[in-house]
């Protein structure tokens, strides 16, 4: 990651964290920008800027951090709310639908999506694209013994899919929830993420899919302008 990519990231998380009050449950999400979003978090409450927080994280290595951090946690099971969720996207179109997954932790990710009242997405200006699927694939997460009937399915509808398999390790990625994932691209790039995302999802086999459809509020970008990092805040189209 460069020092330009590494400095808008930073401002984009500091920008959110800004956005939290004392008392909030917090939907706390997975990437390196969210991972310098709950640093941020981290430091705001060991510095007493904020009290009475908790957080729910969306992924083993965000619980992780959290934890180290003396931020404290809550299983999703055990909140019946979430005041506000920060995560990072892959990809951000102009009407704020999203593709996300490229750590494979989407499935808990959209659950907190879903369950927050407001639901705040933090990346890069790399991040923002016209259509969806162009240049990073989406990610599908499928029980291990359906992914190649899944791929066969997926083939049939006009996705090219591969199984994501693992670095420094022998093997696939295996998700949280112990299954398998399957990066797929739609030739042309995905122009109806809604139907896309109930099409994928109803294929046997599938527990969910990195479409993000209606869920984002608001989305910030951290960019460059004139050497120097800040924070735009999109417009839904």
């Amino acid at each position: 990651m460069s020092d330009l990519q590494t400095q808008m990231k930073q401002a984009v998380a500091i920008a959110a964290v800004e956005q939290v009050k004392d008392g909030m449950v917090l939907g706390l999400g997975s990437g390196s920008t969210a991972a310098l979003m709950i640093e941020a978090l981290g430091s705001k409450l060991s510095s007493g800027k904020l009290k009475n927080i908790v957080g729910v994280t969306t992924s083993f290595q965000g619980e992780v951090l959290a934890s180290h951090l003396g931020i404290p946690l809550l299983s999703l099971s055990a909140v019946d709310r979430i005041d506000l969720a920060i995560d990072g996207a892959d990809e951000v179109d102009p009407s704020f639908q999203l593709i996300k997954g490229g750590g494979a932790c989407h499935v808990q990710e959209k659950l907190v999506a879903v369950l927050a009242q407001r639901f705040v997405v933090v990346v890069d200006s790399t991040k923002i694209v016209d259509t969806l699927n162009l240049d990073f694939q989406l990610p599908v997460e499928v029980l291990p013994t359906a992914w190649k009937q899944v791929q066969a399915t997926l083939n049939d509808i006009g996705g090219t899919s591969k199984l994501r398999m693992a670095e420094r390790k022998a093997g696939p990625v295996v998700t949280d929830q112990g299954n398998l994932v399957l990066d797929v691209t739609i030739e042309g790039g995905i122009k109806a993420p809604e139907q896309l995302e109930q099409q994928i999802n109803n294929i046997p086999g599938v527990l969910e899919n990195g479409l993000f459809v209606n869920l984002a509020d608001e989305v910030l970008v951290g960019e460059i302008v004139d050497g120097v990092p800040g924070v735009r805040r999109l417009k839904k189209v």
